[in-house]
């Protein structure tokens, strides 16, 4: 693990993302997107979120790129200000290798730092990303349910799996 760098992502990080973004579209349920996002619309995503405010992190290993991961809004209304909703995405051939554990730690503690008191993960197809749900349980999330038959991909109906974690103080105490 002491091989893997976690920065925050800046806009040359976009081909690398979008490279990895793109298979996890075509090829994998964590996306319920059909038609991946062409660079363009990934350094737009990213310039959303970074001046909203919200941690964007990349995995280096080996100099590459091997992962990333952001918060962003949990909901759009004023109420859900303080909760985000995680994603992290590691590159097929650096998975099982800790890089989306050393990812999602790290992003819990800068969204924690920003003043964020719930991150809140939506996890696609619970049968088939048995690993994210895991490491989102290691990590301090717990199970809060599932929607079941929410999307369609592959010929087939999926579901989400909904996880939650208290940051910081949580919601021991006002924001």
């Amino acid at each position: 693990m002491s091989d893997i760098l976690i920065r925050p992502a800046t806009p040359v990080d976009i081909a690398a993302i979008t490279r990895i973004y793109e298979h996890a579209v075509r090829y994998g349920t964590a996306s319920f997107e059909i038609d991946p996002p062409d660079e363009a619309e990934m350094a737009r995503r990213q310039r959303t979120l970074l001046d909203g405010g919200y941690p964007y992190l990349v995995a280096e290993r080996g100099g590459a790129v091997a992962g990333y991961a952001y918060a962003g809004p949990y909901r759009p209304r004023l109420a859900y200000r303080y909760s985000v909703e995680d994603s992290v995405y590691v590159a097929p051939e650096a998975q099982r290798l800790g890089i989306g554990r050393a990812l999602l730690a790290e992003l819990i503690a800068a969204s924690a730092a920003r003043g964020f008191r719930q991150m809140i993960a939506v996890i696609g197809d619970s049968s088939a990303q048995k690993p994210s749900i895991e490491l989102h349980r290691v990590l301090g999330f717990r199970m809060i349910g599932a929607i079941e038959a929410v999307g369609y991909k592959f010929n087939r109906w999926l579901d989400t799996v909904i996880m939650q974690r208290a940051l910081g103080e949580g919601a021991a105490t006002p924001p």
